[in-house]
């Protein structure tokens, strides 16, 4: 559900009598990310080139090479040198870089308007090679960076040298080929996938004719309009999804043979889409409805044929598998797997056959990310192993299974690592900075750095930020906590609280990252006079299987558990006024805000909770299945965690906001708990956002800033 994350922040400026002329305080601008100039430093168009040493990047208007073992920074053009190239070429000159993608030393191919060039810079030759329609969305270019796979409305496409193949033509529109299926989860972020020899497609077929249509109104019409939307709800019937092949050269499709065997029956999801090595077979993971077990099948890419099923996995709760298979690239019969299955995120090596050959990397911690295999049989990867709020980055030899750092700094880290695995471009922020680029070897010594960390908040007043732990009270595991102070803290004075909430799986915001993992938005709030405190509970990300399941079939009950240890903590502090104690989430977190405020009356004066989930029976199958099961199996946990059946407990001031065309909590939420409101006599503060979707975006973010903390400052203060 991490698509639902309110993207919140946090870091904090002081306001008093006292404050200097050169202090600064933050914004609703700043709060809502709409002032760059206080952002960290960021390498943009950051890449290796090819299989060389050296990396290329943007800087002021100028596209740089650096060797990575010499230092040696050079020039490969600037915005004046290519667009002079683009008047030869008859191209509009533009105002800034185009974005490039560099295929070898001297060739990058770069889009405008649908139409796609190679650049060659040292000849100083613009050429278009293709050209896709103004209309065209989910564009994925085949592996020789020529032909284009598209789709538009509800079909397939193909663009070669300009010419467009339409390769599926469904005209009902229940049916959806080469798109996003089952709505973002499993780890599904495309529904186009290029054999690695470039001459076939394989792409996600979505039969969602039987799924209801749910109506969104655009009001920006004389006579507001309806928008339709397939949603699937807990319990409902949902999509099927099938997998076609699409060969180049036939001009012909075929369908891989899910459906038939024992493999969840027609209702089941497919996920973990990977082309064998040789494009010879396809790999995917069915998993049943109940998302309690997956099956590993090879198919063939030809015929569509079931091969072999390479192995299962079970959970009494859930099963999630979220990854590709990981071929190895000198061996085409291994490949790495990720798994939960001995309760944290592992890689395991097998073969085609199905056999596990070892288990790479074992321990009471997660895998993140798999970056690839590099020589001498070494694979690199990031990971929890140093702590549950730090992400560093580690090579696992295939021979012993020896695991070494590589990140030497504390913090959070990406990598970039060269195509020969001899250097690593490590960008990482920490609770002293905001963001820095070192250039690492395969030992893991820092070579030297590329941008230094460089304060994009220097001349605000910050408040002081600590990150500590507490005992949970379902099994004493600990709970990490952020807390950020007024500026000018006063140990004397009592303070109001807000504490931020989100809760969910897939995420967490307590990390060691720039100001704790706390971005902008928080800190706007602690400038005027609040503490405020964030706690990540069960169920939250990167602290293992079992920590996670708690919640399963209770959605709300286990984390407020933990919570409520929380806010107990905060009482303690003889700086917190425990009258006045604040609460506010989104999506997730809004369902946890209202929980809170109403499943426990009285701990909170004041919530405010934006798109949130008020009963998981009007949530979508894939995400509320997963956690609750349907409805019909699980009555007494729907009707637990239903915030409908709380409303008499209301007592306080509670901000409800929603974006009317909100595609992942429906609008209706909010509009059956005001009625039920009504219904009860109790008051409720409503706020929409018309046409925003989930997320409040753009301009309208800014007043929704406002809107907050101005609610708390009227309520609370």
């Amino acid at each position: 559900m991490k698509k639902l994350l309110f993207l919140t922040a946090g870091f904090l400026i002081a306001f008093s009598l006292q404050v200097s002329a050169q202090e600064k305080n933050l914004t609703a601008d700043d709060a809502a990310y709409q002032n760059p100039a206080i952002f960290p430093a960021y390498m943009q168009q950051l890449q290796w080139l090819g299989a060389t040493d050296n990396f290329v990047y943007a800087k002021n208007k100028e596209i740089l090479k650096e060797n990575a073992k010499t230092s040696k920074v050079s020039k490969l053009f600037d915005l004046s040198e290519f667009n002079n190239d683009l008047k030869k070429a008859n191209i509009e000159p533009l105002k800034n870089l185009a974005k490039f993608t560099f295929v070898s030393p001297g060739q990058a191919i770069f889009s405008l308007k649908g139409i796609y060039y190679n650049y060659d810079y040292l000849g100083h030759q613009i050429t278009k090679f293709n050209q896709i329609p103004d209309t065209a969305q989910n564009e994925e270019m085949g592996p020789a960076h020529k032909m284009i796979a598209f789709t538009m409305q509800n079909n397939l496409y193909l663009a070669n040298q300009g010419k467009i193949t339409q390769i599926t033509d469904d005209k009902n529109p229940g049916f959806v080929n080469g798109q996003i299926v089952s709505r973002n989860e499993f780890g599904i972020d495309k529904g186009i996938f290029w054999s690695p020899m470039g001459n076939k497609i394989a792409f996600y077929h979505k039969d969602e004719s039987h799924v209801a249509e749910y109506p969104l109104v655009e009001i920006n019409h004389r006579i507001a309009e309806v928008h339709f939307i397939r949603y699937p709800m807990a319990g409902e019937a949902s999509e099927h999804v099938t997998l076609g092949v699409y060969d180049i050269k036939t001009g012909k499709t075929i369908f891989l043979d899910t459906d038939s065997g024992h493999f969840g029956g027609l209702n089941h999801y497919l996920t973990s889409v990977t082309w064998g090595p040789e494009g010879k077979y396809i790999y995917t993971a069915i998993l049943n409805r109940d998302q309690n077990h997956f099956w590993m099948n090879q198919y063939d890419a030809s015929t569509g044929r079931f091969v072999k099923t390479l192995f299962e996995e079970e959970n009494p709760k859930y099963v999630e598998p979220l990854f590709p298979l990981y071929f190895n690239p000198e061996n085409h019969n291994e490949f790495i797997w990720n798994s939960r299955r001995d309760g944290w995120n592992h890689l395991y090596l097998y073969n085609t056959d199905g056999k596990l050959i070892k288990q790479l990397t074992r321990g009471e911690w997660e895998v993140t990310k798999f970056l690839g295999y590099y020589p001498k049989g070494e694979v690199y990867f990031i990971s929890t192993k140093e702590s549950p709020i730090q992400q560093n980055i580690y090579s696992v030899s295939l021979k012993n299974t020896e695991i070494r750092r590589l990140s030497p700094v504390h913090g959070t880290h990406h990598a970039l690592v060269s195509k020969d695995g001899h250097y690593i471009i490590d960008h990482y922020s920490n609770t002293d900075v905001s963001g820095v680029y070192d250039l690492v070897n395969n030992k893991g010594k820092i070579l030297r750095t590329l941008v230094g960390d460089k304060d994009p908040l220097k001349g605000f007043d910050l408040g002081k930020m600590s990150i500590f732990t507490l005992k949970s009270k379902i099994d004493g595991a600990p709970l990490y906590c952020r807390m950020i102070k007024p500026t000018h803290f006063d140990s004397t004075k009592k303070y109001p609280v807000i504490v931020y909430v989100y809760g969910g799986p897939h995420d967490q915001l307590i990390t060691d990252s720039w100001l704790g993992g706390a971005g902008l938005f928080l800190n706007y709030l602690a400038e005027d006079g609040y503490v405020v405190f964030t706690l990540d509970n069960h169920g939250s990300e990167n602290r293992g299987r079992d920590f996670e399941q708690v919640i399963f079939r209770h959605l709300g009950t286990e984390e407020m558990k933990d919570q409520l240890v929380g806010v107990d903590y905060l009482k303690t502090l003889p700086y917190v006024d425990t009258t006045r104690m604040g609460v506010d989430g989104w999506s997730f977190g809004g369902f946890m805000t209202m929980s809170l405020f109403l499943r426990h009356p009285g701990y909170f004066k004041v919530a405010v909770a934006g798109g949130p989930v008020i009963d998981w029976k009007y949530y979508e199958v894939m995400y509320g299945e997963r956690y609750m099961d349907t409805p019909q199996q699980n009555p007494e946990g729907y009707k637990q965690a239903s915030l409908l059946n709380y409303v008499q407990n209301l007592h306080g001031h509670l901000l409800m906001i929603h974006g009317t065309m909100d595609p992942i909590v429906m609008w209706q939420n909010g509009l059956l708990f005001l009625k039920k409101a009504i219904d009860e006599n109790k008051l409720v503060d409503y706020f929409v956002y018309p046409g925003q979707p989930h997320n409040v975006l753009g301009k309208d973010r800014i007043q929704l800033m406002r809107k907050i903390r101005t609610y708390f400052d009227d309520y609370l203060k």
